[in-house]
Parts: structure tokens; sequence; C-alpha cells
């Protein structure tokens, strides 16, 4: 007694013993409950073995000396008592659920005086836990006259009676069969209509008021007469009918005498001579003193076209300065500095319904001039007849270039943006090709022929530049001599050096020039010089082309993004050779370029119709 009395003066501990599945040793974890000393015994059994009233303890445990003394504290009737309150109504449902799977059975020694207990792998372990009350006659601890929970603390029957409870409740809410209910509804449920449906107007109903206008009736309610239905939107750039067209101006009477003197002007220039004079290049010092003597004057810059120019070309008349530019409209502009005031010099056609690519004047007939057009025409105009007419048409297709196979224009190579090529023959009658080629390129922008080597033809696309040879073009696919690969975005033009040939100059789209070594045309053509030049015009100018001044062999002029707006002119070994400045009469971006071929004037154009004109 007096051992035990000093027992309960020590803080007392429950004593539990735990498995841990993933390690086969066994741990104890010591709680304090209540002022009690809680002793487990752990015992395997099997509830498909268990009736109830028949619990008992199994014989090895009560043969076993060493237990003896836990067998005594642990009589049969506290087991069975402690092992009803504890298999509470929750757990028997489980219990009962799960006896159709027999429990492995393990064998566990109780080791009370060493606190340490050895378990093996058990599927089920039953804790038996019994109270032994302190010998002091604690009021509290009166278990006489109780219910089922005598044997446990008050904590530990509160516990369990929460947890009856509540399995209770959740089994009263019956969340199963309102969650099947609910899966049964929403099956059976149709889908609704999408679209509501709108309620009828009533034809007698007075509804929203409305004016007159909408109803086509006067202010004294009496109804108007209908309008006339609107023809039906046609082509904003209908074809033009085929075969010749009349010389008509645009901006002009057609029979004043102003015109008619024009057409004298040019019928005069076919009688001059305008062969170019054989004079070797300049050097490079007299060239940049010549180009600085350039200037722009107001009188020299003039709205020709209504929108953005595409073509340009330089009349190579010694006496009379003519401008030609080609429109994205179809227009082609003409315009002679020499009349003043200068808007009486300008005279526009409209020889197309499509923007004007290319355009030159013939080199054997300076009165012709020759005009290209993305509506499948090519046309000639001939001021001396006061007539534009056709050469070549082709409705299926769009040309991109063209250029003289002959150095008397009788031959003509034509590009069309679909990446083919026809030859053309002026004196052949019709306006047909004579030869349709699919070269090896998806897309042709410019086409140029070799000034010495006419046979070379050269042809800018998308990343490429190709050089044929048009002894041995194939209607059905052509391969290319050489193929320039060095580029890494869409080229604007190629064109080669306009004396000898030896050089070529390319305009791409990654902001850069380049010139190549096209003196020995083999199956490789070296790359000389890049130049860096923004070229990124965007979508409202129209793309630079960088074309060689007739007179000097190594030079380019192009256009330029750069501030103050101006005209730059590079050398073929990358130096910037000038730029032509015009203060407030150059305020925009010339994009298309054209240099007299033997005098030193420079014109260029802009997006919306205007030229400026630098001269002596």
């Amino acid at each position: 007694m007096s051992a035990e009395k000093a027992g309960c003066a020590r803080p007392l501990r429950a004593e539990v013993n735990e498995y841990k599945e993933n390690q086969n040793i066994s741990y104890i974890s010591q709680r304090r409950v209540l002022e009690k000393t809680a002793k487990v015994c752990l015992v395997p059994f099997s509830l498909s073995d268990y009736k109830p009233g028949e619990f008992k303890l199994p014989r090895s445990l009560l043969d076993n000396s060493n237990n003896e003394v836990a067998c005594k504290k642990y009589k049969k009737a506290e087991i069975k008592k402690t092992y009803r309150e504890i298999l509470t109504p929750k757990m028997k449902a489980t219990a009962s659920s799960k006896t159709e799977s027999t429990l492995q059975k393990s064998s566990w020694d109780v080791h009370t005086e060493n606190h340490k207990q050895h378990m093996s792998t058990s599927d089920t372990v039953l804790l038996s836990v019994g109270m032994e009350g302190s010998l002091d006659g604690d009021s509290d601890e009166d278990t006489s006259g109780q219910d089922d929970f005598s044997g446990l603390s008050p904590y530990e029957r509160k516990r369990l009676k929460n947890i009856s409870e509540n399995a209770n409740f959740f089994a009263s809410l019956q969340l199963s069969e309102s969650a099947a209910r609910l899966r049964e509804m929403i099956k059976k449920r149709q889908p609704s209509e999408s679209r509501r449906k709108k309620p009828k107007k009533k034809e007698n109903g007075i509804g929203c008021r409305r004016s007159m206008r909408l109803l086509n009736v006067d202010p004294l309610g009496i109804s108007l007469p209908e309008t006339p239905t609107q023809p039906a939107v046609e082509d904003e750039n209908p074809l033009l009918p085929p075969g010749p067209l009349e010389m008509t101006p645009a901006n002009r009477d057609d029979n004043s005498e102003l015109f008619k003197g024009f057409l004298r002007t040019w019928a005069e220039v076919n009688k001059t001579n305008s062969k170019n004079s054989e004079k070797g290049l300049s050097s490079i010092k007299s060239y940049k003193a010549n180009l600085s003597g350039m200037v722009i004057s107001e009188d020299t810059v003039c709205k020709v076209t209504q929108g953005s120019i595409f073509s340009m070309a330089l009349h190579p008349s010694e006496i009379r300065t003519l401008v030609a530019a080609g429109a994205r409209s179809g227009q082609v502009g003409l315009w002679d500095l020499t009349h003043q005031p200068k808007e009486e010099g300008v005279y526009v056609f409209q020889p197309h319904s499509q923007p004007v690519g290319c355009l030159y004047f013939s080199p054997a007939n300076p009165a012709h001039i020759l005009s290209l057009s993305y509506d499948g025409t090519l046309r000639c105009g001939d001021f001396s007849k006061a007539v534009f007419e056709e050469v070549y048409r082709n409705e299926g297709s769009s040309f991109s270039s063209f250029d003289f196979l002959a150095e008397d224009a009788s031959t003509l190579i034509v590009a069309h943006w679909d990446g083919s090529m026809s030859l053309v023959d002026r004196r052949t009658p019709g306006t047909s090709y004579e030869k349709l080629i699919n070269s090896s390129m998806g897309k042709i922008r410019t086409v140029h022929v070799h000034p010495v080597h006419r046979h070379y033809i050269m042809t800018a696309g998308l990343r490429d530049v190709h050089i044929y040879d048009a002894r041995h073009l194939n209607p059905k696919r052509s391969q290319p001599l050489v193929s320039l690969s060095e580029h890494t975005k869409s080229i604007a033009s190629a064109y080669f050096s306009p004396l000898t040939g030896n050089r070529v100059v390319t305009t791409c789209a990654d902001c850069k020039l380049r010139f190549f070594d096209s003196s020995c045309i083999s199956s490789q053509i070296p790359l000389l010089t890049t130049i860096r030049h923004n070229t990124n015009t965007g979508r409202w100018l129209t793309r630079f082309r960088a074309v060689w001044d007739p007179k000097q062999e190594d030079c380019v002029i192009v256009g330029s993004m750069a501030y103050p707006r101006q005209v730059a002119v590079f050398h073929q070994t990358g130096e910037q050779v000038h730029s032509f400045l015009g203060g407030e009469r150059l305020a925009s971006v010339c994009s298309i370029n054209a240099m007299h071929p033997t005098r030193y004037i420079l014109a260029g154009g802009n997006s919306s119709g205007k030229i400026h004109v630098f001269m002596n």
C-alpha cells in the first residue's frame, strides 16, 4: 500500500505500446491522463472469431509467469467491459463489414518493468485500457453506481460520446442518398434552348416613334416616291479595254494649245541626238564636286501624280529636262521643267488601272515611253501619234518588271509576280508572248539585263538573286547559272552596273546594301561590300531601290529615312559620297530616284506623287 501511495505521489503517466509500420521496432509514447496511470495490454485477436460475451485472454498470456502481475491487475470482466466501451457503434459497423477478411495474428511481448515492447507485423491490434484508481479515496473516482463508462476518465468518456454523436449525426444527414439523387437529376435534366424566342410584334400595336424621313413620308403624311436602288459596286480598278488608247490628259483639255505644243515638243526631242557621248569615268573628287553643285529650288518641286510614285525615268535629252513618273493609281505623269509656271508643264495620263511598277524611255526612240503595270499590261506611249499602244497583255497574270533584251528595244523580257518570265517580240503582230519560262523562283520583283553580255538576265525574288542565260531558258523549269543567297530577308531590287556590268547592287529588307563582283559570271560571285542602310520604309512608303548612276560605274543612289530628309549616294567601297539635302523643300522621303544619263540631274519621287529635282 505504501508503494502504491508513493507511486500516486509522482506524476502519473500512461504507457502505450504503439507499432510503426515502416520499421520493425516499437517505441513508447507517454502522456498525462488526469492523475491516473493507464496501463496498456496489447492482445492479438480476430474479429471473425469474436462473439459478444466470450472475450478471453489467450492461454499463452495466462500461462506466462512473467506476465502474472499484469494478468492479475486486468481481470476478464474489466477487459470485456473496456472492449465493449471502446467499440463504438461506428466502430462496430466498420468491424462487421470487414469480418470476411481474417486478420493476421502475431505475438506481443509486454515488458512493463523496462517500458519497452517488441512487436511483430500485425494488421489489427486491440488496445484494452484499464484504469487503476488511486488509494487515497478521491471522491471523483467513485465508480459505484456509474454506467458503462465508469472505467474511463471523464475526458475519455466525453470523447467517446462526441464520436458517437457525430457518427449518428452524419448518418442522419443521408449524404450518399442525396448525392445519388442529385446525379440522377443532372442526367435527366435537358439542356435549355440557346436562343430565346423573340416575342412577335403586334401589327396594329403602337410601336416606338420613328422619323418621317425613315418612313418615307412628307410632313403632311403623304408617302414619297421610292428611291431608286443603287447599282452594284463595281471593281475599283477595272481593266482598261484592250488595244491602243488615245493619249488624253486627265488634268487638262486635250484640245488646248498647250497640249498641242507639248506633243510638238516631244516630236522635236525625237529628232535631236540623244546618244550618250563616250566619256571615261570621272574621278571621285570631281564627281563629288559636281554633286555638290546640284541644288533644289521652289520651281523644281511639283506634284505630278495622284498617290505614291512606284517608278521614275529621266528623258536623255540634252536640251530639255523631261521627267516621267508611274503612280500607284495607274497614272503616268510627265513634267517638262522648261515650262513656267511649272503647273503648265505637267500632264497626267491613265494608260493603266493598277500601279505602274516599271517605266523606261526607249533606247532606240526617245519619243517612246514604255510602262508596265500590275494589271497585266505593257504599253508604249508614242507622243508623235498621241496614243498608248498595247505591246503585251496577259489578264491572267500580274507583271512586276521588264527590261530590253536588245539594244534596239525590239525584244523584251517581262517578269511576273508568280515567278515566271515572258519573252516578248515587238516585231511580231499581236499582244502575246513568244515564250513563257517558269523560273526556279517563287516570286520576281525586278529583272535586269547585263549591259554588255545581254544574254545574262538577273532576277530578284524573295530572298535570292538568280542569274540566267537567255539562250538556255526552259519553258518548264529553268535553273540559274548563279544564285546569290547571302540575303536574310526580302529583296527589293538587284541591278548590274550601267557601263560594264562588272558590279551588282542589291537592296534588301535587312537594312543592308550589298555589292557583288560580277566581272566573271561563274558558279559563284563574291561579295565585295556590305553597307548598313535603313530600308524599313513601313506600310505607307514605297520600298527603296538602290540604282546606279549611269555616268558613274561605281556609285549608287538610294532614298534615306534619316533626318533631315535626304537622298544618299554611296560608293561601292561603302563610303557615303554625298547627301542631297533640300531643307524645307525636301520634307518627305524620296523612295524612288532616277539620275540623268549624261547631265547632273537627279529626280526623286515620294509617296504623295510629288517630284523633287536637284540640278545644276
